[in-house]
């Protein structure tokens, strides 16, 4: 072999050992059911931060005031986030301003959990620019649901637990219509017990399982496919609720979770609130649970539906990656959280 033969093959294989550690560097995904950061549950005096890293808070200034009183009554302090109100088109501030609350609550060690106002679209568009550093040193809670589940996935990944809940638009002027997800919303927060008995169904797959739980709004789970916020669904078992799509789009994108081995090592799954599914010129001629069952059917894990969580008035909080028994039946089913 000629020394210049060598020298570029030396050349090739310092290159190729240089990107194959970087990727390994950047690739944060938990690849098992290891055991996650808790951040502390709060008590009181405890501070909690309302931001906005999504769509614009448009005449939504009653609600933010609303859940301001709400947590005041729960004896912890707010800071609301400098941009939570900042318009820019879609958004609820530029992308910098977005990403510079929700990075300022991050930082804070005095605050606890950070609660975003709504969803929407536009977390996304700020998760690459978040630095965790100090966040791992001082945990807390991550609160919301919809496009939130950008910020879930992200949080996973990064080792921690997070918590899929109602936020601050979610708030109703009679909070007795919503009594059930203001609850456990705060249950979740102060660690008292989470336990579900879920309705019965025809449609549920019968059996028993145990996992993490992971997962959020369908829509954003396949946005992430690709990328390193995408979940490993190794042992863990699957939520996933949607709103506002064709029959064909829900298909579409459990396809491609599917395509992509998201439920090969998958332990379970349950499907929240499937709502106002959109009429289409052809008639997709089966039920949204059938349709799911159908994407489903060559795997063996139970399958739950009718999980009262998502863009419903009920919605139930659900703490993402903490260790969950399942257990389904036709008539009813129960979801019993770790402690």
């Amino acid at each position: 072999m000629s020394k210049n033969r060598l020298i570029i093959l030396l050349c090739c294989a310092v290159f190729f050992y240089g990107a194959r550690t970087a990727i390994s560097q950047n690739n944060t995904t938990l690849k098992t059911n290891e055991s996650l950061i808790q951040p502390p549950y709060l008590k009181t005096g405890d501070t909690v931060a309302i931001v906005a890293p999504s769509g614009i808070l448009k005449n939504r200034n009653r609600e933010v005031e609303q859940a301001k009183a709400l947590l005041k009554s729960w004896g912890l302090n707010v800071v609301i986030g400098e941009h939570v109100f900042s318009r820019d088109n879609h958004f609820a501030g530029t992308d910098q301003e977005r990403c510079e609350d929700f990075q300022k609550a991050l930082d804070n060690p005095n605050i606890k959990a950070i609660w975003s106002a709504r969803g929407g679209y536009g977390t996304v568009r700020i998760l690459d620019k978040l630095d965790y550093t100090k966040f791992k040193d001082n945990p807390k809670w991550i609160i919301g649901y919809s496009d939130i589940t950008a910020l879930h996935n992200q949080v996973h990944n990064y080792g921690a637990e997070s918590i899929h809940a109602i936020m601050c638009v979610s708030l109703t002027e009679d909070l007795s219509k919503i009594k059930e997800s203001v609850a456990t919303f705060k249950s979740a927060i102060f660690g008292e017990p989470i336990a579900y008995t879920i309705k019965g169904s025809k449609y549920n797959k019968e059996g028993n399982t145990s996992g993490q739980l992971v997962g959020g709004n369908l829509t954003i789970l396949h946005t992430m496919l690709g990328s390193n916020t995408s979940l490993n669904m190794d042992g863990k078992i699957l939520f996933f609720e949607e709103i506002g799509e064709y029959a064909y789009h829900i298909d579409r994108m459990l396809q491609s979770l599917k395509r992509a081995g998201y439920f090969e090592n998958c332990k379970g799954v349950i499907v929240g609130d499937i709502s106002r599914i959109r009429k289409n010129t052809t008639p997709w001629g089966k039920p949204v649970q059938q349709l799911i069952l159908d994407v489903l059917e060559d795997y063996n894990f139970p399958i739950v539906f009718n999980m009262p969580s998502g863009h419903e008035d009920d919605n139930r909080a659900l703490i993402l990656g903490r260790t969950v028994e399942l257990n389904v039946g036709k008539d009813k089913s129960t979801l019993v959280f770790d402690k």
